[in-house]
């Protein structure tokens, strides 16, 4: 029948008491003949105390040198399952009461060495308070915003230069339009002045031409040109004609141009009838080839008087009106032009 208590536990080959107390003796073991091939002599297993606390301190030291120099982080690794025989992990002894770890567990110093104890995690190890409350969690991450903040300040600092540029272009090609503007506005300012300045001159001219067209007047009337100033030909003694001619029936009146003096009248050879009328400035008109005068010598006559008659006396081929301008020193001018310039229209 079978029995409920538990059976005997097997001996275990470590015993429980080769750990822990450094007081304790060491014990022999003897492996059985069933196990191992006989050997001569005697064995003993020796505690690795000092070994396995030398491997705790160096592990121990090599994740805080990579957590505080702000190297990789194991924080954001997966974890990794570390399996150890229950024989071996019951009699590991204690981390704290290793010298030189248990600063950095239980936040005391250890006055042989004089090691500070980690007051914060590895993995915080190089982080400012301003980077922990941004929600940086790591050095890896702290360093990774610092980076990308730096980059930020880089990026913005272009920005920044490139807005500026072009802020400066476009107050550039404002100020280059404006002044393009201004000229275009000052252009046409400057051509409307000049076309009011040309607008009153003429009406300035008209103005004067009418006021002189009221004091002078044509020499005769149902005309037309037949001849004019400095045209050549040989029925000119001089070679070209000297005044102005103007075709008309015989007996067509002939006027006064300009009010003045009569200096003379009579017969002039090739001239025939001609009256000579002298201006208040010096200027004389010769009244060539009448048929009849109607004035002497010494008289004074006004602007449109009648002072003789259209003939055909002297050298001609038909009957009109030759007519001559001199000025005061007696040079013989154009008499259309000068006509003109009295505003009349010939």
């Amino acid at each position: 029948m079978a029995s409920n208590q538990p059976a005997p536990e097997a001996p275990s080959p470590f015993r429980s008491d080769s750990f822990g107390d450094e007081g304790r003796t060491w014990e022999e073991w003897n492996p059985t003949e069933e196990s191992i091939r006989p050997v001569r002599g005697r064995h003993r297993v020796a505690k690795q105390r000092g070994l396995a606390r030398s491997s705790t301190v160096l592990g121990v030291g090599v994740i805080a040198a990579v957590g505080a120099g702000g190297m990789a982080t194991a924080q954001s690794k997966p974890p990794v399952s570390i399996s150890l025989p229950d024989s071996i992990a019951d009699n590991l002894p204690d981390a704290k009461s290793l010298p030189g770890v248990g600063a950095f567990m239980s936040g005391d110093s250890d006055s042989d060495h004089g090691t500070v104890a980690a007051s914060s995690p590895l993995t915080t190890a190089g982080i400012t308070a301003a980077e922990a409350e941004g929600g940086a969690t790591d050095a890896g991450e702290a360093l990774r915003a610092r980076i990308l903040q730096q980059a930020e300040q880089q990026q913005a600092g272009a920005d920044a230069e490139a807005k500026a540029a072009q802020e400066k272009a476009a107050a550039e090609a404002a100020a280059a339009q404006a002044a393009k503007q201004q000229s275009v506005a000052e252009a046409e300012a400057a051509a409307k002045k000049k076309a009011a300045e040309e607008a009153a001159e003429k009406k300035a001219e008209a103005e004067r031409l009418a006021k002189l067209a009221a004091s002078y007047a044509v020499p005769t009337s149902s005309y037309y040109i037949s001849s004019t100033f400095g045209q050549a030909g040989s029925m000119w003694s001089s070679g070209h004609h000297t005044g102005l001619d103007f075709a008309a029936p015989t007996g067509t009146p002939v006027k006064a141009v300009h009010s003045g003096t009569v200096k003379s009248a009579g017969y002039s050879g090739s001239y025939g009838y001609r009256t000579v009328l002298e201006l208040d400035d010096g200027t004389e008109i010769w009244y060539c080839h009448q048929s009849s005068m109607d004035v002497s010598a010494g008289q004074k006559v006004t602007t449109g008087q009648t002072i003789g008659r259209v003939g055909a006396t002297g050298n001609v081929t038909g009957a009109h009106l030759h007519l001559e301008v001199h000025t005061a020193d007696g040079t013989g001018i154009d008499p259309m032009a000068w006509l003109r310039g009295k505003g009349l229209t010939i």
